[in-house]
């Protein structure tokens, strides 16, 4: 089980991760909704496209931008349509 923590909270876990360029991407099923704020920031990969972005919110805390995802990912990053990856202090605990 993976499980992405903000100081010490599970903000998400799965046993079904996918691994791409080092990141774990959950599927947005296993994401605890109540800690995501959607942000208007957003970001393009050459092979993957543009992603969007949440900001995390943990005990009134707010970590900008630390969670992302590909709303129309290209062709050949399909596989992670539908799914989250972390960054900015969020742990992945294996």
């Amino acid at each position: 089980m993976a499980r992405a923590t903000r100081n010490g909270t599970v903000i998400a876990e799965s046993n079904d991760t996918i691994v791409v360029e080092g990141n774990h991407y959950f599927p947005a099923n296993s994401i605890r909704n109540e800690f995501y704020r959607q942000s208007d920031f957003h970001s393009v990969c050459p092979w993957k496209g543009r992603a969007s972005y949440y900001h995390i919110e943990v005990n009134g805390k707010r970590n900008k931008n630390a969670a992302w995802y590909y709303p129309e990912p290209k062709e050949m990053a399909k596989m992670i349509e539908g799914r989250v990856a972390f960054w900015r202090g969020v742990e992945i605990i294996l």
